[in-house]
């Protein structure tokens, strides 16, 4: 899909990496706002209502992943992707569960342009969408008109990259999927990543869908996930 026009807020409170990210952004076609603070990206979000935000998770009047949970809430067509120190993975575990993907500091430019792309793929539905049927999965349903997630009857709220992370696996039936097929097929990662981000997404999915029924998702270690 062409993403040409799509629009970038770019939360970062050092002026010279948010310059950097803009020109990337700006001379790949994207539409890009810049924000310092929480504050500004609040008012930058609401008066355009960006595709796509690209939040520092620590900036001067507060935290990125506070931000992100507000972003989510208020417009959730709006994808978020986090820019964090390299050891920070860890510690917003529990905040990516609003957001899309990751990027660690110190990065490539050029990975953030394919991060963001990867993500409006993910994100952004097709102009015209053919009618299908719901995906079904033992007590599981999926709605790919809405994406919608059903468990035994039960309505379950999925970020767009859980989704396409349980659709995959729903395609793939009892099949247990490598990682490396889950990071180009989810995360159109083009090469085999040291990246924690699909272990990270599984526990999501876990925690949201366990509650209501048997463990649904399997790990065959050193080698992906599947469905039970």
């Amino acid at each position: 899909m062409d993403h040409e026009g799509a629009t970038v807020l770019v939360v970062e409170n050092e002026p010279s990496i948010a310059d950097v990210l803009a020109i990337a952004l700006r001379y790949h076609r994207f539409e890009v706002i810049t924000a310092g603070s929480v504050r500004q990206a609040r008012q930058s979000a609401g008066q355009t209502r960006p595709d796509v935000a690209l939040l520092d998770v620590m900036l001067p009047d507060g935290d990125g992943r506070v931000l992100a949970r507000e972003l989510r809430e208020r417009y959730p067509e709006t994808a978020v992707v986090f820019v964090t120190a390299r050891d920070a993975p860890a510690e917003i575990v529990g905040a990516l569960g609003y957001g899309d993907d990751y990027i660690t500091k110190p990065f490539n430019v050029d990975e953030v342009v394919a991060r963001i792309s990867a993500v409006l793929r993910r994100t952004r539905p097709a102009d015209v969408l053919p009618v299908r049927p719901p995906l079904r999965y033992g007590d599981l349903e999926l709605d790919d008109a809405t994406c919608a997630v059903r468990r035994a009857g039960r309505s379950v709220q999925l970020t767009p990259t859980e989704y396409a992370l349980l659709r995959f696996l729903v395609r793939n039936g009892g099949r247990i999927v490598p990682k490396d097929q889950l990071l180009r097929h989810v995360w159109q990662y083009e090469h085999q990543a040291e990246s924690t981000v699909v272990e990270t997404y599984i526990s999501y999915l876990r925690r949201k869908l366990d509650p209501l029924g048997p463990p649904l998702i399997t790990t065959r270690r050193g080698i992906g996930y599947g469905l039970a």
